[in-house]
């Protein structure tokens, strides 16, 4: 654990600034794990040797000349495959675009570069993050660090198996449905999915990201990270109608007493069926906020009809999304795409004017029931994934507890939250019997999301989640 790549953000940036290591030398270091670990896991599927390196030697000559150096500088980033880096191939995780080249920055990349790191390459995703999973047509499945006959998670499974194996301190997801809470949790690192709009979206069209939200977010090790990163790249711009004021700085008021919050434990949301170790580990956890001096109680949102007003609300508004951009493909390019991406744009080109506008109406109940809980608690704490990874060759599980349940999203407590927007972490909480990670989402008011990350931050301090990645072996 010595070695640098398993330091944090914050550390290899301490480390640059005071001259201990340049940039260069520390570039070529993760590349070099890249090169030897990746083809064990496939987290990335562009290595951006020659572009990093370039960077670096630029990064290099600002301390030289002494020019202002930005919170980033020299650290080593990952970006998700569905995120555009100007001038690298930029494939969406779909045949369809196989040999595209970006011809711009996304914003928060432009922010990131802004701010002194080192885009190292981009990570895997499955076609359009259409899933829970990690795999596609390109470039195969992203196995997880700590089995690698099991899942990452998805759909940013390239990015959290990159930072659990330590090939970069920070990655950045996306999230429409747990894309950066899934991975985080089935991979054993921190991912946060801060409220809808603060970070600005600029991917998927200037009006397109609200149904369900879909957020930036970053995934890392430890919370400071993530919370440097998110003041890095959180903030209004033009590209964005619907994004916000970035508001309070989280990095620097990280360290908080969190003794008198009040917090409302779920174990299951009311209707999930939940496996045995994942409820006993965020059992646990809920204990250790406890004997942080919270008051928890355990909580039900008593959802009516959940899957009927939840579950297919959700699910229709994302075949919709996915449908409204790819329904009118010709037939020789439609069949370049996965199985099941066709089988969501049939059902997105089913739906009428009126099932998408009811699908919209039926957000009120998920958002009106965690108001409620909210209004009297400062979080809500609740399992993030229903099961620990699953084996790489399943689609999804068909039952969970001897119970039927969706293959597709019913093993995952996040996708609720993608009808709402509120800022959402995913914290490790422990292990499953098989050795497993298992992670435990804090949700917290809209705009609260300082709360949610001093939260983490206050559990990360108890739980000392980084001691794991030790035992680690790839």
């Amino acid at each position: 654990m010595k070695d640098l790549t398993w330091k944090s953000a914050i550390e290899l940036a301490d480390m640059v600034k005071r001259r201990e290591i340049t940039v260069t030398e520390l570039t070529s270091i993760f590349l070099d794990k890249i090169e030897k670990v990746n083809p064990k896991i496939n987290a990335f599927c562009t290595i951006m040797r020659d572009e990093a390196m370039e960077q670096a030697k630029r990064a290099d000559e600002m301390i030289e000349k002494g020019e202002p150096l930005g919170p980033l500088h020299g650290v080593p980033i990952a970006i998700k495959d569905l995120t555009p880096v100007k001038g690298v191939r930029y494939t969406l995780g779909s045949k369809l675009f196989e040999d595209q080249i970006a011809d711009y920055d996304a914003v928060i990349v432009k922010r990131i570069k802004e701010a002194g790191g080192i885009i190292v390459g981009k990570t895997n995703t499955p076609e359009f993050g259409h899933k829970g999973t990690t795999d596609n047509l390109v470039f195969g499945a992203t196995k997880n660090p700590w089995d690698t006959s099991r899942i990452s998670g998805g759909s940013s499974g390239g990015s959290a198996a990159a930072v659990a194996a330590g090939l970069v301190p920070l990655a950045e997801g996306t999230d429409g449905g747990g894309s950066i809470r899934i991975p985080a949790a089935l991979c054993g690192v921190f991912g946060f999915k801060p409220t809808y709009g603060s970070i600005p979206m600029d991917v998927f069209g200037s009006f397109s990201s609200n149904a369900p939200y879909l957020h930036f977010g970053p995934i890392s090790r430890d919370v400071d990270d993530a919370a440097l990163f998110y003041d890095v790249v959180k903030g209004g711009d033009s590209a964005d109608p619907y994004s916000l004021h970035g508001g309070q700085d989280t990095f620097e008021n990280l360290e908080v007493d969190v003794s008198n919050l009040k917090i409302a434990y779920s174990p299951d949301l009311g209707y999930f069926e939940v496996d045995p170790d994942v409820r006993n580990a965020c059992e646990n956890a809920a204990k250790q906020f406890e004997k942080l001096g919270c008051t928890v109680d355990t909580v039900n949102p008593d959802f009516e009809n959940p899957i009927e007003n939840i579950e297919k609300p959700w699910f229709d508004l994302w075949c919709g999304l996915i449908a409204s951009f790819y329904a009118d493909l010709p037939d020789e390019q439609f069949s370049l795409l996965d199985p099941k991406v066709q089988e969501f744009i049939k059902i997105g080109t089913e739906l009428t004017a009126m099932d998408y506008l009811k699908s919209n109406i039926a957000r009120d109940e998920t958002w009106l029931k965690l108001k409620e809980i909210l209004d009297e608690y400062d979080a809500i704490i609740t399992p993030t994934t229903a099961i620990p990874a699953f084996s790489l060759n399943k689609w999804g599980p068909k039952e969970i507890n001897g119970k039927k349940i969706n293959p597709m999203h019913g093993w995952f407590l996040t996708y609720p939250i993608n009808l709402t927007g509120h800022p959402t972490s995913s914290v490790p909480v422990g292990f499953s019997s098989d050795n497993l990670p298992i992670g435990m989402q804090i949700i917290g008011n809209r705009l609260d999301d300082l709360k949610v990350l001093q939260l983490s931050r206050a559990f990360e301090r108890a739980h000392k989640w980084q001691d794991s990645y030790k035992e680690l072996k790839l």
